[in-house]
């Protein structure tokens, strides 16, 4: 019953894409399907989780609530990777007066 779609866009994502799903991580974004779902047609990411060997099917409408994201873009890891290897910060403060 689902039938892919010849789009291979929506909502900023693109077929091929990675993506971070939070309760499985890192997967593709495989295809964009539309499916009937009692009575009503759904439009849906197929992801695919290689390691896991795991197909999941998202609905468009649940991608902000599901919290699935683009991967972060290397400038921003690079920024938080020196932020982490930085040194830390010693307060001579006594604990209570913090």
């Amino acid at each position: 019953m689902a039938t892919a779609k010849k789009t291979t866009q929506r909502h900023g994502f693109k077929t091929g894409e990675y993506i971070v799903y939070p309760a499985h991580g890192v997967g593709q974004i495989t295809a964009i399907e539309e499916q009937d779902i009692a009575g009503h047609t759904l439009e849906l990411f197929v992801v695919s989780f290689e390691q896991d060997k795991l197909t999941l099917r998202v609905p468009v409408s649940k991608i902000t609530s599901a919290g699935m994201r683009k991967l972060a873009e290397p400038e921003t890891i690079e920024k938080a990777l020196k932020t982490v290897q930085g040194r830390a910060r010693v307060k001579r403060t006594m604990w209570s007066r913090r």
